[in-house]
């Protein structure tokens, strides 16, 4: 396909998205897309001769092609609108993975810091968590510390946690609230693991889950988006669950760190 006929079929992209959702006669398809009666003779026109679409029963109906061409033209749209919302997401997150995070976040709450309000990504992560009675991710570290000192070490009084993080910072962890995280473990509360590469931050509450991006300098987290959708749900279980399966237990690595 030419970059010609690409053009050709985004222009024609209104035409393809009304008859995706169900067919319709001329009047109709007027009426929907706010054309003259030439300008609908010219679409139906265009549809036909690219076997995209047929009359059957005075309604003009998508063929198999024509649906599919209509498809890709939403999803085109949705990814577009979403890298543009997403953008501060995706400079801070490596580049095999931004593809991934698109279309489950496209209509997520994206907070980013600002010179007014930088801590607003942590401040929206902590309110989550204060909202949900379990919490499951990895690579949260940034968040986790100023965590553990504004709540004087409530934080998981009523949380069930899972979180994996690099095995230096499990060590920094227990050498710096060593006491907090072993009452933490010992209650059943929190389970830690560790694993040796991990990408941006991940988070999956109660009812939404989100994504963190980095400062690759500070290590201040930069933007925070999160979603209640299924979609995005979906994606983050199978994450979680992929790199949970290649992480190690914390219990088998207790002396080494805690001692």
């Amino acid at each position: 396909m030419t970059t010609d006929e690409l053009i050709d079929i985004i222009r024609h992209r209104e035409v393809l998205e009304a008859l995706a959702t169900e067919p319709l006669d001329r009047n109709d398809l007027e009426a929907q897309l706010d054309v003259s009666r030439a300008t609908s003779h010219r679409f139906t026109r265009w549809l036909a001769d690219h076997d995209l679409a047929e009359r059957v029963d005075n309604r003009f109906t998508l063929t198999g092609k024509g649906q599919v061409y209509a498809d890709a033209i939403v999803h085109l749209e949705r990814d577009l609108r979403a890298a543009t919302v997403l953008a501060p997401l995706l400079e801070s997150i490596c580049e095999a993975h931004q593809e991934f995070v698109v279309a489950p976040f496209a209509d997520g709450t994206v907070t980013t810091t600002t010179p007014e309000d930088p801590y607003a990504p942590f401040t929206r992560f902590l309110q989550l968590v204060r909202e949900s009675d379990t919490l499951r991710g990895f690579n949260t570290t940034h968040m986790f510390p100023p965590a553990l000192e504004e709540t004087s070490g409530q934080l998981f009084d009523g949380l069930e946690a899972e979180l994996i993080y690099l095995p230096g910072v499990i060590d920094s962890l227990f050498e710096t609230h060593p006491d907090r995280l072993r009452d933490a473990i010992d209650a059943g509360h929190l389970t830690l693991r560790t694993r040796e590469a991990l990408p941006y931050g991940l988070a999956i509450f109660d009812d939404r889950v989100g994504v963190a991006g980095y400062d690759e300098q500070t290590g201040i987290m930069r933007v925070f988006v999160d979603s209640d959708s299924a979609i995005a749900r979906g994606w983050a279980e199978r994450v979680f669950a992929t790199y949970r399966e290649h992480s190690d237990p914390i219990r088998e690595r207790d002396e080494s760190v805690s001692d």
